[in-house]
């Protein structure tokens, strides 16, 4: 049984849905020793957050934006938590929404991805800062 486990620093993203699957793979080749397991990926933060998608037409990106921030307005009457900024609570619920993990087979020392399917950093403050991820593998 292999287990990996690393934490890493990404720079900081502007607000925005990104995808970051080669920054995460280049910075854990570790996978390519596993013929067969899973890839975890876990983002240590409250306002941002982390899910799977298109990887080819980026309007797709511009779009996710669009719908969340509709979804999710900013200055809502009965937010209560605004101190942080009026992108503060809506990040939170945002986040909350989309989670603070994905989960990925590994097959063949490959993530098992769709051939349209990415890992996006899902940034919800306009100034979030960098972010750090926690990058574990397990498998045989």
């Amino acid at each position: 049984m292999i287990f990996e486990q690393k934490e890493i620093k990404l720079q900081p993203y502007q607000r925005g849905f990104h995808l970051i699957t080669n920054t995460v793979l280049n910075e854990f080749p570790e996978i390519k020793s596993i013929k067969k397991g899973f890839f975890k990926v876990f983002i240590k933060h409250t306002s941002a957050s982390l899910t799977i998608n298109e990887n080819a037409d980026p309007t797709v990106r511009v779009d996710f934006e669009s719908h969340f921030n509709k979804m999710v307005a900013e200055n809502e009457p009965y937010y209560i938590h605004t101190y942080e900024g009026s992108d503060d609570m809506p990040a939170h619920l945002k986040a909350s929404l989309l989670g603070s993990s994905v989960e990925i087979p590994i097959t063949n020392g490959k993530l098992n991805l769709g051939i349209w399917q990415g890992i996006y950093l899902c940034e919800h403050r306009n100034y979030g800062g960098s972010r750090k991820l926690v990058l574990s593998a397990f498998g045989v």
